[in-house]
């Protein structure tokens, strides 16, 4: 073997290594953009990056300051992740926050004059009882009277008798401004960032304006309007209408010429029939609802030719009509399920082609969950409602799912509810669906196989109520 073939396969194998290692990068990079979604990993996120790159500029600023103590430090850092943990909560506030850290530190300063003037000069690790009982209750009674109360006033108040070689009156002030930086920074991460999230990090927002719609049974008229109406919600939205005729049959050697003719006349009528099909629900979706749409006619097996099509015509999203095959997911919605693109499979009970009123359905934050919101507030428009919602089955979960919902909900627009409901989801959705045109779920595809098994999907337990249903599967 001579030397220029070992060159040739080291080159190869590095070739072949460096696209494995490209491929596992996009792999954990769309895992990490799909966790960060959830707001939950977003703040704790935030939190381990940002507060200690806060603190970090008030000790540089202390150590070059001689009259900063290092007292600051404990209510800022307990003060700075009461804002970013809860950004929208009780003590989200950054004027609260600046104020409530000073007044603490004012009503110290007076807990230490009424020490010493009561007790005379004491040393500076020395703290009266009284004195601390005082300023406690001053700060309670001042946060309270100003509607500023926050745990970190309260430790201002006590830290600033034992400011040691710094003056109380100096503390103060430090507290003052250096809370002031904190609330600047809170305020510009809040507003640019965590508020617009939805802009930067949820990627159906950003995307899945281009649709593909496999026309497929007797609702694909249906679906079609159904991917228009999301389509439509994006200035750069687009409709595919894809139709996937049977393969061509492979020409037999000894077929005559005149056989051959006859085939390929049946093909081109049988083209030209599905293209007529085709641009005939084109000009609807067009003239009512004035979006643009491109028709595409391919031959070959229905899956490969629907993923060829997606890839070929730059789409995001594809929207199917809901098939079954003896009870489950026909083999094509299983396979676009679980494939590289979001897919909704769209079940229609009648002759709907506006929903108005949406329920949706979610089980635990994440990408998913935010999908399935985006496309109903799209589909609701200006005048339609969504119903966020997901079922509990205690109490004790309440609380938690009306934050897990607020989070989820915080960064759509329209006229959304959240409803938290302590019932069975199955059973629920019987019960209220008819108050609904349409109910959007999800396809259960983060679930294990046993998962499944043991429990089916929901959408698989839910065939007989009177509106339609979106299930809303994640590509990979």
């Amino acid at each position: 073997m001579d030397v220029r073939h070992l060159a040739a396969r080291a080159v190869a194998r590095i070739g072949a290594l460096r696209t494995r290692i490209r491929r596992i990068e996009r792999r954990e990079k769309v895992a990490f953009g799909r966790w960060i979604e959830n707001t939950n990993n977003l703040l704790h996120l935030s939190i381990l990056l940002i507060i200690p790159v806060l603190i970090a500029g008030v000790t540089l600023i202390s150590n070059s300051v001689s009259t900063l103590s290092f007292l600051l430090f404990p209510p800022l850092a307990s003060g700075s992740y009461t804002l970013f943990s809860d950004p929208e909560g009780r003590y989200a506030s950054p004027v609260k926050f600046v104020v409530a850290l000073t007044v603490g530190a004012l009503c110290g300063l007076v807990a230490v004059g009424f020490a010493g003037w009561a007790y005379g000069p004491t040393g500076t690790a020395v703290v009266h009882p009284s004195a601390a009982a005082l300023a406690i209750f001053l700060a309670g009674v001042t946060t309270w009277a100003l509607d500023v109360e926050a745990p970190s006033a309260f430790s201002t108040a006590l830290l600033t008798l034992v400011t040691g070689d710094v003056n109380p009156e100096e503390y103060v002030v430090s507290i003052f401004f250096a809370s002031f930086v904190i609330a600047i920074a809170f305020t510009v991460w809040r507003e640019q960032f965590y508020e617009r999230r939805a802009e930067y990090l949820y990627g159906t927002v950003r995307g899945d304006d281009h649709v593909l719609v496999p026309m497929r049974g007797e609702t694909a008229t249906q679906t079609a309007f159904f991917a228009a109406r999301l389509a439509a919600a994006h200035s750069a939205g687009k409709v595919v209408l894809l139709d996937v005729l049977p393969p061509t049959p492979a020409d037999e050697s000894d077929a005559n010429s005149d056989a051959e003719g006859e085939a390929d006349a049946d093909l081109d009528a049988e083209t030209d029939a599905s293209v007529e099909r085709l641009e005939s629900c084109a000009h609807k979706l067009r003239t009512q609802l004035g979006v643009p749409v491109e028709i595409a006619v391919a031959r070959g097996d229905p899956l490969t030719a629907t993923t060829e099509a997606a890839a070929n015509t730059n789409s995001d999203l594809v929207v199917t009509p809901y098939e079954e095959d003896r009870g489950l997911l026909s083999d094509y919605i299983r396979g676009l399920f679980g494939g590289s693109y979001d897919t909704v499979a769209f079940r229609s009970t009648g002759e709907t082609y506006r929903w108005r009123r949406i329920l949706v359905l979610v089980s635990r934050p994440g990408d998913a969950a935010h999908a399935m919101i985006d496309f109903a507030t799209r589909l609701a428009g200006k005048t339609g409602s969504v119903s966020v919602t997901t079922c509990i089955t205690s109490e004790v979960e309440r609380r938690p799912a009306e934050s897990k919902l607020a989070n989820l909900v915080e960064t759509a627009d329209g006229n959304i509810e959240t409803r938290v409901a302590r019932a069975d989801v199955t059973g629920f959705i019987a019960s209220n669906a008819a108050t609904y045109d349409l109910v959007v779920l999800g396809s259960s595809g983060d679930r294990s196989p046993a998962s499944r098994f043991i429990a089916p999907p929901t959408f698989e337990r839910i065939r007989e109520i009177d509106c339609d249903v979106a299930v809303f599967d994640r590509g990979h």
